[in-house]
């Protein structure tokens, strides 16, 4: 007998007349209002417009919808219902979040070029990473009245009760699970705060928080994907997933270690001889001005006309 565990909602939506609203859709236009809202907010204090996030949310939500859907029916294709409209039933499998996320950037990422330099893309990146891991906490509540994507048997007090009807083959037997959508809303809201404190306490240089932003969802998803129990295809014993946060949390550590040394890649590119030195970043994340190098420099041999002709002779090697 258990004493205590978190019990399933009786269904998964409501009726409203003729009409059966899905509480995971209704999760996802709240999920959008919340990054919309968290970073409209951040973005003003930055000094933007606060209107450019509906911009970019008007684009970047429903490419973060075909790109989930997309990536489930790649990485999942049994797990899709065997009628002609399946491909499109996100109710029934739903969305792969690596593939939401990758088609919301990148779309967002498009807009925004059209709109910033990239000096204040990069700004609004960091301005938007803690309200898209907001709007990923309310994903997950839509996981939780679909009773889906939990984890081991369990017979902790929070564990999470399943009905029989939603246990995957070969657990019918067990009857309380690993709560894992819980654990990922208070590692989400949680790395929320964290990047808002840091980004406040910390001279960050963009877009340093949005690679930590990856590298620490990534690192939940490390541990995440060994407690959950349902159909993924497996390679070397571990889940598809797995390796996908493992690339992506060296990847997110890589970058944040990049870009706080001043590092881009218009300055890797420069060193390679495949593009100008304009793209190493100041202090504050911005490329210098043209020319301000070189008018440092003419002062400099103005005031000492002999170094001036040495260096006007022997041009030196940029900083």
């Amino acid at each position: 007998m258990i004493a205590a565990y978190i019990p399933s909602p009786s269904t998964n939506g409501i009726h409203i007349g003729p009409l059966f609203l899905h509480v995971y859709g209704l999760m996802y236009v709240f999920a959008v209002g919340a990054a919309i809202l968290v970073s409209s907010r951040r973005w003003r204090k930055a000094g933007g417009d606060p209107n450019l996030p509906y911009e970019v949310a008007l684009w970047a939500f429903p490419a973060g919808l075909i790109g989930g859907r997309i990536y489930f029916l790649i990485t999942t294709p049994s797990q899709v219902p065997d009628h002609w409209w399946g491909p499109f039933a996100i109710w029934q499998g739903g969305l792969g979040i690596w593939g939401g996320i990758a088609g919301g950037v990148l779309v967002g990422l498009l807009v925004l070029r059209r709109r910033l330099s990239k000096p204040d893309v990069r700004r609004f990146m960091d301005a938007a990473a803690p309200g898209l891991l907001v709007a990923q906490s309310f994903g997950r509540v839509g996981n939780y009245f679909n009773q889906e994507l939990f984890g081991k048997p369990s017979t902790l007090p929070w564990a999470l009760k399943i009905s029989p009807s939603h246990r995957p083959p070969g657990y019918l037997q067990y009857a309380t699970f690993q709560p894992t959508f819980l654990y990922e809303i208070i590692w989400n809201l949680s790395l929320a705060g964290f990047l808002v404190w840091l980004g406040h306490h910390r001279k960050i240089r963009p877009p340093g928080l949005f690679a930590l932003y990856v590298a620490g969802y990534s690192a939940f998803r490390l541990f995440e994907e060994q407690l959950r129990i349902d159909y993924s295809v497996h390679i070397v014993g571990m889940r598809l997933n797995f390796w996908i946060a493992l690339i992506l949390f060296l990847t997110g550590v890589a970058w944040f270690i990049a870009t706080q040394r001043g590092v881009t890649l218009e300055g890797i590119g420069a060193r390679m001889g495949l593009a100008p030195a304009i793209g190493t970043s100041g202090p504050d994340g911005r490329a210098p001005a043209p020319g301000a190098k070189a008018a440092r420099k003419s002062l400099a041999a103005s005031r000492s006309p002999g170094r001036g002709r040495r260096a006007a002779r022997r041009p030196r090697t940029p900083d």
